[in-house]
């Protein structure tokens, strides 16, 4: 039998209790080279086949569109689909970065799809889809990291259906505010920015990216429209302990995040960063008291839980919130 993780002692939740190692193999370091045998029981879920994530397959193919929920083989696509949220991911499949976390593939991105606002936005408007994300790959070869592009998938989509809100799930753009300010002024509804890891292990698993970039990202995003809702998360199970966790979720709040999600880390392959623990839900759920009790207007914590799980739930909460304030 392999060794459980050993968690050590600034490993400690919010409650006081121990972080515990649910299911992790091998060592506790995040460059051992192991690869979980068995995912605990927690972490399986049916294969998706309804109706409409059909539907949705065949019209992404028949339109000629990329979904993050299939290039990064989310687990939660069949849910998420089924209820009439899908993620679109513009300006190519190819990224120009290679974070050794990320099952999109690394390359030389194709020339620009110009036709491409116009698609995402006929599909949302055909299938009257309530709530969709937009992410991209990163288009460092870009001179405004595709901003111009986020914004106007985020027009085509106001043009043809004004009630469906939108969620832009965008790259750093290298830290340009002019590039972020593009993307604001077109008035998603959520401005996401994943800053993916801690502070420590940020330079290990996003080598492309800086922590205090992407902080400086969501602190800009946060200063230019009160009405969009500033929002990021974070993978456990890459390494990080207790403290880096508390660290993050402090740095977060400070520069504006009000929804946080957090994650477990699933290896997309043998050739990706190992997964240093499986993190239990009660781990998680200690992680959500937390941020509530910090001071986030939500947070979206559990195993299953990636950017955009729940995403339209989280829009509708929050907007019935202020309705009633």
């Amino acid at each position: 039998m392999r060794r459980l993780n050993v968690i050590q002692r600034d490993d400690v939740l919010p409650d006081g209790q121990r972080m515990a190692a649910a299911g992790g193999c091998g060592s506790s370091s995040p460059s051992a080279s192991h690869w979980p045998e068995k995912k605990p029981r927690w972490l399986r879920v049916r294969a998706p086949g309804g109706d409409r994530y059909r539907d949705l397959k065949q019209m992404m193919r028949t339109l000629g569109l990329n979904s993050v929920c299939e290039e990064a083989h989310c687990p939660n696509i069949g849910e998420c689909w089924d209820s009439g949220t899908a993620t679109f991911l513009i300006m190519g499949d190819q990224c120009t970065r290679n974070c050794p976390y990320c099952a999109i593939a690394h390359g030389r991105p194709e020339d620009l799809d110009e036709d491409e606002p116009r698609r995402v936005a006929e599909m949302i408007e055909q299938l009257r889809l309530q709530h969709v994300v937009i992410t991209s790959v990163d288009r460092d070869d870009l001179p405004d990291g595709g901003a111009r592009i986020f914004a106007w998938v985020i027009e085509e989509i106001r043009d043809r259906l004004p009630d469906c809100s939108i969620e832009v799930l965008t790259p750093d753009f290298q830290g340009m505010p002019v590039a972020i300010a593009r993307v604001v002024a077109a008035k998603p509804d959520i401005f996401n920015h994943n800053m993916e890891t801690t502070r420590r292990l940020h330079e290990m698993a996003r080598p492309g990216g800086r922590y205090e970039r992407s902080l400086d990202v969501l602190r800009t995003a946060r200063g230019l429209d009160e009405d969009v809702l500033i929002k990021t998360g974070i993978m456990l199970g890459l390494g990080e302990n207790g403290d880096d966790i508390r660290e993050f979720m402090g740095d977060a709040l400070t520069v504006g995040v009000q929804i946080l999600t957090i994650g477990q880390y699933l290896r997309p392959s043998e050739r990706h960063l190992p997964i240093d623990r499986y993190v239990s839900p009660e781990e998680f759920a200690a992680w959500k008291q937390l941020g509530e009790e910090m001071g986030f207007l939500h947070v979206e914590s559990g195993p299953l839980v990636r950017s955009s799980y729940h995403a339209r739930e989280q829009v509708e909460e929050l907007r019935a919130r202020a309705d009633i304030a």
